[in-house]
């Protein structure tokens, strides 16, 4: 039976790179440059290189990698998007200066980026070793940018792999917003956005579906507020009413007000 996932250097100078992450992840290493396509020894291929790590699913008809790019095209389109104004809203932007953010489901790590981006001083929680080792990668590399916009929003942001739940009191005092994205199928036919959503699928198959308990535990924290993304027509998360909501065309924010950020 094929493993889940395999680690392989991508190129002759990252061979030690990928066989330290092999042995950090407890994942088999593959030959240099596996191809993806062609692999029948694992179900997802984890592909180190010098300029980062990308993730695939491996057969004749998979979609292409995913890797955590945060100086890519479509992240500086992004930055000038509405559905940024609405997060900045949801989170309190403007309330409160130096404004600290815990993003307990960072996933590839963009919405943390735009908040960043916005001056945000963000915490990414990622529990699961996978997508938290891809966004170190991308991390590392934006934060060693020659790119003044790209380096300054990635220092802003600070990587925490395991899950938000175990954070000690101490990593929350100074929080003041907890953020929740829980996975869920948008209405989006983009290619991108479906290779994704199979590769997320693929990852989390076994894993028990946390985000009622998520919200329960990030209501009993001593923040301001919990900020929960949801689909624009969907229930709110575990039945549990928000103060308001902030809706977007596709997306909303429901805001659950615990305190007053000023």
């Amino acid at each position: 039976m094929p493993a889940l996932l395999a680690v392989c250097p991508g190129d002759d100078l990252s061979r030690d790179r990928a066989r330290q992450l092999a042995a950090e992840l407890d994942l088999p290493l593959l030959p240099l440059a596996t191809d993806p396509r062609r692999c029948h020894s694992a179900g997802a291929l984890l592909q180190v290189h010098v300029n980062g790590i990308a993730l695939q699913i491996t057969g004749r008809q998979a979609p292409g990698p995913v890797a955590v790019d945060f100086g890519a095209s479509s992240m500086r389109h992004r930055r000038n998007a509405g559905h940024n104004e609405l997060l900045g809203r949801a989170v309190g932007i403007g309330k409160k200066p130096a404004l600290h953010v815990v993003d307990a489901t960072a996933g590839l790590g963009r919405d943390s980026f735009v908040l960043a981006d916005l001056g945000v001083q963000v915490t990414l929680c990622e529990r699961h070793p996978v997508v938290a080792a891809m966004l170190r990668s991308g991390l590392e590399l934006a934060q060693a940018s020659t790119d003044p916009w790209l380096a300054n929003a990635a220092a802003r942001m600070t990587l925490l792999a395991g899950d938000a739940r175990e954070l000690a009191g101490g990593q929350l005092a100074n929080c003041d917003v907890i953020y929740l994205d829980p996975m869920f199928r948008q209405q989006d036919k983009r290619a991108a956005v479906k290779k994704e959503m199979a590769l997320f699928q693929y990852l989390l198959q076994a894993e028990p579906d946390s985000n009622h308990e998520l919200l329960r535990w990030a209501l009993g924290c001593p923040v301001a507020r919990v900020v929960v993304k949801r689909p624009l027509k969907a229930a709110p998360l575990a039945a549990v009413a928000p103060s308001h909501s902030i809706r977007g065309k596709a997306v909303r924010y429901d805001v659950h007000v615990l305190s007053s950020l000023n």
